[in-house]
């Protein structure tokens, strides 16, 4: 039987037009490859109804990099003269002009202007009652529907399509075609999605690895040991972290993103504080509940508690007193990625309901029954001044447009005064769970995405070199995992990365060529910065183990920022907001790192070395360094 779609719109609008389309062509999007685990299995009824969507062009988004910078760079006179959400949103609203042009093309394709309704957010025209065969006219292309060889889940897509050349400007992208994000709804019963399905699915690649497993009385609580276990107190003394010194927590805040069925045992959090930070037993994070996100408690195992132990029991007890923020993310059913979390910042966000395939993004209410039934979380949720996310994808399974404009919600939030860091990754040169890409000429290195982005702090890993201590120079990760790094296939260089990659190159050339990476020397190179990332000691389920990951990194980092913030907070001035710009113009308020690599795809991967690299970025963090220099700016 052949699948048909789900159709929701909104009450219809009335718009004015220009002159029509020319009908002049060009191929606005293509996919050179199908994600993988799809299936082309049929051709769709040409009478089969598609839920079509315009995103538009946003204006001013050639202008985002340079504004942000205004607020971000150290030498701006416009530093940390944050912006509003409004006024955000007013700035990169649509035009009038991409809205009637577009119009004025639907109408002249037959396409009357009664089944057009602008979205509430004014970033998409959503089509009602358009067939397979009419949407293949519109956008002369062919659809097929795949499935999912795991979860039996349908998708209508195609592999490119176009629109006429003075239209192609006012369109960012068009839904559903390359993007793999539109859900097809079976006449017959729909099988439920496992929450297994999902960006926190277990054993997914960009999760913490586990280790052995410690009796109480085993765990070493003197320093001399952390190159063997790591603690709150190791951290404290490697990146010279204040203990329970905040200040401002009336008027800070720490973030920290969690997606179901990931999710923390209060046991857990009070076994560890039990044992590491007793002031805090009986303390939760405060939560904010994003489509159903919910503490699930069906699951009991590593797979499913792991992360947001990891992440919660380290960054609550280094912001101590300060009580981070869980934005918990999707229910059981369905899940949630990183585009539901954005939507519940930014309601001008929520419609751009994306993701590269339709395991990575939930859809609400729930169309396949059993999950949340309320209504998809748009806008609601303040954003807090740092937010840490220990999750990510490989770059090469999205598409630029999509990356490049999540990339842009990134910027939008750095102009409000908002840190987004994300960890880099655990394989390397390879992308999750080992993969890398291939071409023609050979295997190439997959970088992670959001870290690719350039408005985002990536968070790479380092170890204390076995037998050495806290106080001698740490190293590039080698234990179990590897922090990725390396340059990106979609973002350009940006401005502030420019001096440091240039003397990268400049001393260090890697020894591959244009076959394994992009070696163009033109674009953005991650990570940003390290921290710790191995042989962390964490409570979980029920007993203590150790845990290695980049997922340790990023939120350490962002408990150094948060106490950095509250330093500018308690002195009268504001978040630092976007770091890298002030990061790269400072660098020697990082502990450089100069050994080791990150391996991958048969290679020995990229070496730290002097100054910035791809491993560990500038190198760790130095609290007192650094809230010196932040507490100097305006």
């Amino acid at each position: 039987m052949q699948p048909a779609l789900i159709l929701a719109l909104a009450p219809l609008a009335a718009f004015a037009f220009p002159a029509p389309s020319s009908g002049v062509r060009r191929v606005h999007e293509r996919r050179d490859a199908i994600p993988s685990s799809w299936v082309p299995v049929t051709d769709p009824f040409p009478t089969t109804p598609i839920p079509l969507r315009i995103a538009l062009t946003q204006s001013n988004l050639d202008s985002v990099h340079d504004e942000l910078m205004h607020v971000s760079d150290p030498s701006s006179e416009h530093f940390g003269k944050h912006w509003t959400a409004k006024e955000v949103a007013e700035f990169f609203a649509p035009s009038k002009e991409s809205v009637d042009i577009v119009l004025t093309w639907l109408e002249s394709e037959g396409i009357s202007r009664s089944r057009v309704e602008q979205s509430q957010s004014l970033g998409w025209l959503e089509i009602s009652g358009v067939t397979v065969a009419e949407a293949e006219s519109l956008l002369d292309t062919k659809y097929t529907v795949y499935l999912h060889d795991v979860t039996g889940t349908p998708h209508l897509g195609c592999g490119d399509y176009s629109v006429p050349e003075e239209v192609a400007k006012h369109v960012d992208f068009v839904t559903p075609t390359v993007h793999f994000d539109t859900r097809v709804k079976k006449e017959q019963p729909q099988r439920k999605r496992s929450a297994a399905t999902e960006v926190g699915k277990p054993g997914s690649g960009s999760l913490p690895k586990q280790g052995a497993t410690l009796s109480s009385e085993s765990i070493l609580q003197e320093l001399e040991y952390c190159n063997e276990e790591i603690l709150p107190i190791c951290l404290q003394a490697l990146y010279n972290i204040p203990v329970n010194q905040s200040r401002a927590t009336a008027k800070n805040s720490y973030g920290i993103v969690e997606y179901t069925p990931q999710s923390y045992f209060a046991t857990d959090l009070d076994m560890f504080f039990g044992q590491f930070a007793p002031q805090l037993v009986g303390h939760r994070p405060t939560m904010d509940s994003i489509d159903g996100g919910n503490i699930q408690t069906m699951y009991e195992s590593f797979d499913y508690n792991g992360e947001s132990d990891l992440d919660l029991e380290y960054a609550m007890t280094l912001v101590y007193p300060l009580n981070p923020t869980l934005y918990q993310t999707g229910d059981m059913v369905e899940g949630g990625s990183f585009n539901n979390f954005l939507d519940a910042l930014d309601a001008m966000y929520y419609t751009f309901d994306g993701g590269d395939d339709p395991t990575e993004d939930g859809v609400y209410p729930d169309p396949y029954g059993g999950g949340y039934e309320g209504p998809e979380t748009c806008g609601g949720y303040a954003a807090t001044y740092v937010v840490s996310t220990s999750y990510g994808y490989n770059e090469a399974d999205l598409t630029p447009f999509y990356e490049e404009r999540q990339c842009a919600e990134y910027a939008k939030l750095g102009l409000q005064g908002v840190s987004i860091l994300y960890s880099s990754g655990d394989y390397g040169v390879a992308g999750n769970d080992g993969e890398c890409t291939y071409a023609l000429n050979g295997t190439r290195f997959n970088p992670s995405f959001p870290g690719t982005c350039p408005y985002v702090t990536s968070v790479g890993a380092t170890q204390i070199v076995p037998n050495a201590t806290v106080y001698q120079p740490e190293e590039a990760c080698e234990t179990v995992i590897y922090s990725d790094g390396g340059f990106s296939n979609v973002f350009a260089m940006p401005s502030y990365q420019a001096k440091a990659v240039s003397t990268y190159y400049e001393y260090f050339v890697p020894p591959y060529t244009a076959a394994q990476y992009n070696n163009s020397r033109s674009v953005r190179g991650f990570p940003d910065v390290a921290a710790s990332g191995a042989n962390y000691v964490i409570a979980i389920d029920g007993e203590f183990a150790l845990v290695y990951g980049t997922s340790a990194s990023s939120p350490v980092f962002g408990s150094i920022v948060t106490l950095i913030n509250d330093a500018r907070l308690a002195a009268g001035k504001g978040p630092i907001g976007f770091l890298n710009p002030s990061m790269y113009a400072n660098p020697s308020m990082f502990n450089d790192i100069t050994m080791g690599s990150n391996q991958g795809c048969g290679t020995e991967g990229f070496y730290a070395v002097p100054g910035w690299d791809p491993v560990t970025g500038l190198g760790t963090p130095n609290y007192l360094k650094m809230v010196s220099y932040y507490l100097a700016l305006p």
